[in-house]
């Protein structure tokens, strides 16, 4: 089966297309100053992207340098990324900061390898719980969540400041049963959606653990 799919850290020149899906997903987006200084200054948090290579049309440059050496080749293989997230372990919590799929991926499964990755990177900094916040209209998301054994542990009134929505508060306590769950469903997501995993088990770049 393809493995195209990766799953790695972000990285500063990831920022611009991660800015894009995070416009597209949320109101009001983090700034790409945001995104920097999650991944070049903060002390807790494990940025992440999903890409895959696409083909894209040869354009300016590339385009002339081929024509000028003959080549026939109208198309070059680049690497798209098609999801991101954000966690970050303080103490014994690891709390996802934010994830979303580009829209025109979407339906995939990529957010429930995005959040399968992510779990398991909790797992390895030895987190006791995960924890996240999700609109309470947002059911798809909640579905996914449940299904990863997160459950309800309050509201918050008014979380989302721009149109005040609630937001459930969800944990996942990291139990040895839940862990040994979770191990089950992130080998048969691998199986059916293969991905390579650079970034679970990998240590943080510039953090080193």
């Amino acid at each position: 089966m393809s493995t195209d799919l990766t799953l790695r850290y972000m990285t500063v020149a990831d920022v611009p297309e991660v800015v894009v899906i995070d416009e597209a997903s949320f109101t009001p987006p983090w700034t790409a100053r945001s995104y920097r200084f999650e991944i070049n200054e903060s002390n807790v948090s494990y940025m992440l992207v999903l890409e895959q290579p696409t083909q894209r049309p040869l354009t300016g440059f590339r385009r002339w340098w081929k024509n000028l050496i003959g080549s026939n080749e109208t198309t070059e293989e680049m690497c798209t990324i098609v999801g991101y997230g954000g966690l970050w372990k303080i103490a014994e919590e690891a709390h996802i900061s934010t994830i979303a799929t580009h829209p025109d991926y979407r339906g995939r499964k990529l957010g429930e390898i995005l959040l399968a990755g992510m779990i398991r990177r909790a797992i390895v900094l030895h987190a006791r719980y995960v924890v996240l916040e999700v609109r309470v209209s947002n059911t798809v998301a909640q579905n996914l969540y449940h299904k990863y054994g997160f459950k309800m542990h309050g509201i918050k009134k008014n979380y989302y400041h721009h149109d005040h929505e609630d937001a459930y508060d969800m944990r996942l306590d990291l139990s040895g049963a839940a862990i040994a769950t979770f191990k089950q469903q992130y080998r048969h997501l691998q199986q059916h959606n293969p991905f390579r995993d650079r970034y679970s088990r990998t240590p943080h770049p510039r953090l080193d653990r």
